[in-house]
């Protein structure tokens, strides 16, 4: 496996592949990989001949006070785990490379409207951190294939109309969440948890699966579903942020529509985590 720091040796290796016709999927990660993002890895190179993996903590979508400065970065064991299952090429570029002026004066890349909800309306500027950095990634990449995982929904669907809005000539493929045996969903941001915030964290799925058979069991008050739920996190000790059931575009959902997403955010001490779920 290749390890590439700079953009213009990533462009040449890509250059040659492409010469010799080989198709190409790209995989973006923060690093700190886990078996999620393996997972991702290995049905990319369903996609493509070629696989590029991305490992680069993006500054822009981190708000003040997040955890940008604490975000675990763990590039050689990264590494290792890349090249056992086969990855062709890394690419693990310097801030510099990604952003060669002062972060206040460089583009950006914004999608409306469907930033505003959701993670957005609690992290306000953190999808314009996202469109931006894989903007850039899809330009220097240029794959044709790129691979996200359902966890992070709510990117997902922002990534896929900024495809569609600026033409890019790259198909988004969407890779179901992988979770641990008691139903949390694989997150980087899980190794902050201790003991006691571990054993609470799967209350989040546990608190989907209760909404997601509710519905399918008849309930229509989605309003009504949604409450039960925040109450239900909360007096178990999570604080959480939102609980929505949407149309799977993230619109406004009646209680005829289908299929569903139900989506949720929620802190257990300091860790911010996310899940989702379907209604088919």
């Amino acid at each position: 496996m290749l390890t590439i720091q700079s953009i213009a040796e990533l462009r040449t290796q890509l250059a040659s592949w492409r010469n010799q016709g080989r198709s190409l999927a790209l995989v973006p990660t923060m690093g700190n990989l886990h078996a999620g993002h393996l997972h991702l890895v290995e049905q990319a190179r369903k996609h493509a001949e070629r696989v590029v993996v991305s490992v680069f903590v993006n500054p822009l979508q981190f708000g003040p006070g997040e955890d940008y400065d604490r975000y675990p970065r763990t590039l050689e064991e990264d590494r290792l785990q890349l090249e056992a299952i086969g990855a062709d090429l890394l690419f693990a570029p310097l801030l510099t490379e990604i952003y060669p002026f002062p972060l206040a004066e460089s583009t950006y890349v914004e999608v409306p409207v469907i930033t505003e909800i959701l993670c957005g309306a609690h992290r306000p500027g953190h999808f314009r951190g996202v469109t931006t950095v894989v903007a850039k990634l899809f330009n220097l990449v240029q794959p044709d294939v790129a691979l996200f995982g359902e966890k992070d929904y709510q990117q997902l669907q922002v990534i896929r109309k900024m495809v569609t809005d600026l033409n890019f000539p790259v198909r988004v493929e969407s890779v179901p969440i992988v979770r641990e045996a008691d139903g949390l969903a694989l997150s980087s941001r899980n190794r902050y948890l201790n003991l006691q915030e571990r054993a609470l964290a799967p209350l989040l799925y546990q608190s989907l699966c209760k909404a997601r058979d509710a519905i399918v069991g008849g309930e229509k008050d989605f309003v009504a579903l949604s409450r039960q739920a925040m109450a239900f996190l909360e007096n178990r000790g999570l604080q959480p942020e939102y609980f929505e059931i949407r149309r799977t575009d993230l619109s406004g959902a009646t209680a005829d529509d289908r299929p569903l997403v139900i989506l949720a955010a929620a802190r257990i001490g300091a860790t911010r985590l996310i899940d989702n779920l379907s209604v088919p």
